[in-house]
């Protein structure tokens, strides 16, 4: 048991999205493992997993990443 509990302080006007509970909250209210963020605007922080998505998304077809971590060195350099 932790003899102190640290308080998470942000910033005025973030945002996050807590993965969680499916809420967004302004300002950091619950621990980091269940949080994505900080987005500048309620809307962004509504729209995380959808951003979540299409980067996944662009990221996997991207060929200059399908590669790596295969043992293919041909991005090298």
């Amino acid at each position: 048991m932790a003899l102190f509990k640290r308080k998470t302080v942000g910033r005025p006007g973030e945002w996050f999205f807590n993965v969680d509970n499916g809420t967004v909250e302004e300002g950091p209210q619950s621990p980091g493992k269940n949080r994505m963020g900080p987005y500048a605007s309620r809307e962004e922080a509504e729209r995380a997993l959808e951003t979540a998505r299409e980067r996944t998304s662009e990221w996997e077809q991207d060929p200059r990443w399908r590669d790596r971590g295969r043992g293919s060195d041909e991005d090298a350099g």
